[in-house]
């Protein structure tokens, strides 16, 4: 009884407007309290922060803009990947935002160390690019990622936001590539990384297969690999799989279903931003445990397709367009649409 009540307590106060732009588009998808909801308490309020986030410190507001954009990434040790994907997408958002600062930040602390003893290079964590910014005299910050799925690493991005985000005048943060799956009027994200993945798939008949490495996850965003297979299968792009290295599904959730549909050929391809350490030795090693090894013992012959989502041009492209959103959530004055802009539900 309890807990049905709380539901629609839940459910009215999370009763949800989302802004449309004139395209009749959600461009800033993003949502607000029912306004009959009088004191929302700070945990509803931040319960209620999903899409773009956006933050206006009431004590900053007379503050000068002085604006930056900070690209979030787990990043790689593998220097060539890295320049071929994380530091093109950089570079690519860079273009995009030609009079703006854009500060590239690693959240692999282990990563940020490796790189500094081995190339002599200081990639900062998020926690030292939000000083830095803070004591150059910045005044509104722009958080976007390079995360595929809302994971563990984008929950790490949305601490950052919520720990740093009163040290600003404003703060905003994007979404990861992956999030809205096309529900309560958002767009499907999903789908159009398909078609964007979709770019890099060889031809194949019907005894070829294409694997998607994913990472895997315990976070429940793990559950997006199984939208994902849904929106590849409604695509009908072939015999097309995702797996995980760390969660579900595992090669031997997959392994089957290939026997099943007697498949010969597979195509290994990582559903990660960089080729590193997963896509290199997980995937395509020499060791009896990689998965090319697997596959082989298991009779079907593999051709590994060893470069990061950051090398297709479709996926870049969809990585500026959420640093967009979260430069364009910046730029709008204190996050409040124009009336007509608002779409009731």
């Amino acid at each position: 009884m309890f807990g049905k009540k709380l539901k629609t307590v839940l459910m009215l106060s999370l009763a949800i407007t989302a802004f449309g732009t004139f395209t009749g588009m959600p461009a800033q998808a993003s949502y607000t309290l029912n306004p009959e909801v009088k004191d929302a308490t700070p945990a509803l309020k931040q319960a209620a922060e999903i899409g773009v986030r956006t933050y206006n410190n009431p004590a900053m507001q007379d503050a000068a803009n002085k604006d930056a954009i900070v690209v979030m990434s787990f990043g790689t040790t593998f220097k060539d990947s890295r320049k071929a994907t994380i530091e093109k997408t950089v570079a690519d958002i860079q273009a995009a935002h030609p009079d703006t600062k854009v500060v590239l930040a690693f959240t692999s602390h282990i990563i940020v160390d490796r790189i500094k003893a081995n190339e002599g290079l200081e990639i900062p964590t998020p926690e030292k690019a939000m000083a830095d910014l803070k004591a150059q005299g910045y005044t509104r910050v722009a958080l976007t990622s390079l995360d595929v799925i809302p994971g563990m690493e984008y929950a790490y991005d949305t601490a950052i936001y919520d720990m740093y985000k009163k040290d600003f005048k404003k703060m905003t943060m994007g979404t990861s590539l992956l999030y809205w799956m096309g529900q309560e009027n958002q767009r499907d994200d999903v789908s159009e990384f398909v078609q964007a993945l979709s770019t890099q798939f060889p031809k194949m008949g019907e005894k070829d297969a294409v694997l998607v490495m994913a990472h895997g996850t315990p976070h429940p965003a793990n559950a997006y690999y199984s939208v994902l297979q849904n929106r590849i299968d409604e695509a009908h792009l072939g015999n097309v799989y995702v797996y995980s290295v760390e969660g579900w599904p595992h090669l031997d959730t997959v392994i089957p279903v290939l026997k099943a549909k007697g498949i010969q050929h597979v195509t290994l391809m990582p559903m990660m931003m960089v080729a590193g350490d997963h896509a290199n030795n997980d995937m395509a090693g020499d060791d009896a445990d990689s998965h090319k090894s697997i596959l082989e013992k298991e009779g079907f012959k593999v051709t590994p397709y060893i470069h990061g989502l950051g090398e297709n041009t479709a996926v870049r492209k969809m990585f500026v367009e959420r640093a967009n959103e979260a430069w364009d959530a910046l730029e709008k004055d204190n996050g409040i649409p124009a009336k007509s802009h608002m779409m009731h539900h």
